[in-house]
């Protein structure tokens, strides 16, 4: 079982998905969805919506349907990756399982406060074997993309990435002018001239960059002068204003960036240090950010999907 109990694989780990949904009022004996022929128990479903304390808000009937539904989604995606994974990579060997389980529970005990696998399993209702057969599941995925991503296409995408991976981070304020990607040209060509004058103001000193952004940002920001704190190379902000603000002096104000949610001034204010990293013994982790980045594990259930038979029951 790869994950009827919600759990997804993400950037080398197994993250357990909770939804905060009351119980279904069918019954356990009965059968929530089908996928492929494949019956998805409705007990399952109820052990999802089970995995966190009540809502404390008042949800309507609909609500509660709409949100049943959104749980047992996640279960029918993760059946569709468990059999795509089944029918395409060969299975995890008793070994590697092992040795993964050997892993988490070394990991669990050095955690702080140290927990137990049966505390563990406790909180993530499920058994050992149910656990076991995650982890199983994870490994397929891990091969899989290898099949994917061999090493020769990882080095390029280290490479250009290497700001992340040495885990540099960047501190800034930004002032923002909103405008559409759609917007018409002169909505375009006023947001410009806008922003231009704005900083051609800072820069001759007529007005601090915190003041300004108080005065003239579109974002919410600007209630702390534009600071939006600390942010790594990636998945952080968009990739046009991580770019500029990683490449600008600290100190310093950018020219203007364009980005989907309009036209930005950037003020780097602080940079930590690099951490150097080593391609060769943090290649698995780069091999998984990149399928991240490139939203591989959602573009195969988008066509595992496509082809599937998926019966729903739930009323």
């Amino acid at each position: 079982m790869l994950s009827k109990r919600g759990w997804h694989m993400l950037a080398g780990g197994l993250i357990l998905v909770l939804s905060a949904i009351s119980v279904s009022a069918q019954g356990p004996g009965k059968t929530a969805a089908k996928v492929n022929g494949e019956e998805i128990p409705m007990s399952d479903l109820q052990t999802l919506l089970k995995s966190r304390p009540p809502d404390p808000m008042v949800l309507t009937d609909a609500q509660k349907r709409d949100m049943e539904k959104g749980a047992l989604d996640m279960i029918i995606e993760d059946v569709l990756m468990r059999q795509f994974l089944k029918k395409t990579m060969p299975a995890a060997s008793a070994a590697d399982i092992n040795k993964e389980f050997a892993d988490l529970k070394d990991a669990l005990s050095k955690q702080k406060p140290p927990k137990t696998i049966p505390e563990f399993l406790k909180e993530a209702g499920q058994t050992e074997e149910q656990l076991k057969s995650d982890i199983a599941g994870r490994l397929q995925w891990k091969a899989y993309l290898l099949q994917k991503l061999p090493d020769a296409s990882l080095k390029p995408y280290y490479d250009t990435n290497k700001l992340f991976f040495d885990k540099v981070m960047v501190k800034a304020s930004h002032i923002l002018v909103k405008v559409k990607p759609d917007a018409a040209a002169t909505d375009k060509q006023a947001a410009q001239a806008r922003i231009q004058a704005i900083r051609q103001e800072i820069v001759a000193g007529k007005i601090k960059f915190e003041d300004a952004a108080q005065k003239y940002s579109d974002c919410p920001s600007k209630t702390k002068g534009g600071d939006i704190g600390f942010f790594p190379y990636k998945f952080a902000v968009v990739e046009p204003f991580a770019k500029v603000a990683f490449r600008t002096p600290e100190g310093q104000i950018s020219d203007i960036v364009s980005t989907d949610f309009g036209l930005h001034i950037i003020k780097v204010t602080g940079r930590t240090k690099e951490e150097p990293s080593d391609f060769q013994k943090i290649k698995d982790a780069v091999r998984e950010i990149y399928a991240q980045d490139l939203d591989l594990y959602q573009s195969v259930l988008n066509e595992q999907r496509k082809a599937a038979k998926i019966e729903v029951f739930l009323k």
